[in-house]
């Protein structure tokens, strides 16, 4: 079978084309460490022997954003080092490790309408002649700031927010939240300063650690994606063209590369398309990618989707999540949002992987979406819609498919449903489990325990497959 070839290509070197892309599982602590927990995780995704798997988004500053992976300390070294040693264990030296780094920008929960009125808004000029030109008259001229705040909370909603400018809207609908175009902020025009080192050294730790590669997260709703998106429209040279977007990303690469050398292994998560309004498309997708991989990258990652800019409401107290909206439902196909979702995505890595072989750049492409079968998994590979083939949510319903198909099992593969349980608990940063067995709690784990979430009702690992 195709799948379980080998691929070799500067750095990368897999012994099958089967990967597990990243997935955030919510098993770390407030420290942001790589708890046993995390190295049970991995562990029983290595019991499935992938040729890759690529641990979760792991923060490269060294800044508490709750039970979030971080590596941005010589002190999360030894931990790591353990995911890593545990995954060559349990896989027999078969499976590749790669990390994901991340870096994000700040968001806030919805606020309270009255709190955010009383303390956030800054009326100005401009909201009391709107304030005048809705209500009739110049009584909110006279007012002083604390009796026009008081008398706003009066309005009707719509009215009051027919005040605000849109970025207000934002903030109260919304929650407030950071983006790289606003250079107004002194941290935010310094990215372009600040990322190269922290990836750079990030990825040494990774290197220390006994991680065979990173992955540079430049997907989703994260700073590295939101330079190289259309709406980036930065006037300082990092922004407005697709040149300009990719600069940040180039610098970062070529930072880590210097930091690691060329015989570890740097690759990327890309989106193929933004799916939201105004946002890139896949000949931006084809374009990033050509000069990635003209930069010496040794894969690259496509993904799709999962933006800010059209997620759900949260509630108020909650935080807007970037997998809720269109581009969320995109990312991460279901049954409800698209009927059948296998397969839904590999359009984008055949479109990608074909530009970059008319471009004579061999660079691999990890195609996924919806894949959970053999035949769609050699059918991709066959046609040219990847050269490897990433399978998240199917390797969390059965880590041991890989192995069951391999071995001519995979009639006793448990197949995911795609109905995003799994993904719902993670957007209530809840322990991530999967419903066909979070609640088998009859089968004990390899080392005899019972990992429980913090609740006790679900089990936290995939229960353990003994061939019959």
């Amino acid at each position: 079978m195709l799948l379980f070839q080998p691929l070799q290509h500067r750095a990368l070197s897999l012994a099958t084309r089967a990967w597990v892309p990243a997935m955030v599982p919510w098993r770390s602590n407030e420290e942001g460490e790589a708890t046993d927990a995390v190295r049970a995780w991995y562990g029983r995704f290595a019991d499935g022997r992938p040729g890759a798997i690529v641990v979760e988004a792991t923060g490269v500053r060294d800044v508490k954003s709750g039970p979030l992976l971080r590596i941005g300390d010589e002190r999360f070294v030894p931990a790591l080092a353990e995911v890593a040693a545990e995954v060559r264990r349990r896989s027999e030296g078969r499976t590749r490790l790669y990390i994901q780094l991340i870096d994000f920008l700040g968001i806030r929960r919805r606020p309270e309408k009255a709190a955010w009125v009383r303390r956030f808004w800054k009326p100005a000029a401009r909201h009391r002649e709107r304030l005048c030109a809705a209500e009739g008259g110049e009584a909110w001229l006279e007012l002083d700031e604390v009796a026009l705040r008081e008398r706003a909370l009066l309005l009707p909603h719509a009215r009051f927010l027919s005040a605000l400018d849109a970025r207000e809207v934002e903030e109260l609908e919304m929650g407030w939240r950071e983006r790289v175009v606003d250079t107004h902020l002194p941290h935010i025009a310094d990215l372009p300063r600040v990322l190269p080192p922290l990836f750079a050294a990030a990825a040494r730790r990774a290197r220390d650690a006994g991680f065979d590669g990173v992955e540079l997260h430049c997907a989703h709703a994260y700073t590295l994606a939101s330079f190289l998106s259309r709406t980036n429209d930065r006037a300082d040279g990092y922004g407005g063209t697709n040149e300009a977007r990719a600069r940040l990303p180039l610098e970062v690469l070529r930072a880590v590369r210097a930091a690691v050398g060329e015989d570890f292994v740097v690759g990327a998560r890309i989106l193929g398309e933004e799916c939201i309004a105004g946002g890139s498309t896949i000949d931006d997708a084809k374009d990033h990618a050509l000069r990635l991989a003209r930069a010496g990258l040794d894969f690259l990652s496509i993904s799709r989707g999962g933006k800010f800019e059209d997620a759900r409401q949260p509630k108020v107290g909650e935080a807007a999540y970037p997998y809720t909206g269109p581009s969320g439902h995109a990312c991460m196909p279901t049954i409800k949002s698209h009927g059948d979702p296998r397969g839904a995505n590999l359009h984008l890595s055949r479109a990608i992987r074909a530009t970059l072989r008319g471009a004579g750049l061999a660079t691999p492409v990890v195609g996924a979406g919806g894949i959970d079968s053999s035949a769609l998994a050699e059918r991709a590979l066959a046609e040219g819609a990847c050269d490897i083939v990433g399978a998240a949510r199917q390797s969390l319903a059965d880590p041991d498919w890989w192995w069951k198909i391999e071995h001519s099992r995979e009639h006793e593969v448990r197949r995911c449903s795609y109905t995003n349980y799994c993904e719902g608990l993670d957007q209530r940063h809840k322990q991530v489990t999967c419903r066909l067995w979070d609640r088998d709690h009859r089968a004990h784990d390899a080392d005899g325990a019972l990992l429980l979430s913090h609740d006790g009702k679900r089990r936290l690992l995939a229960p353990p497959w003994r061939p019959r």
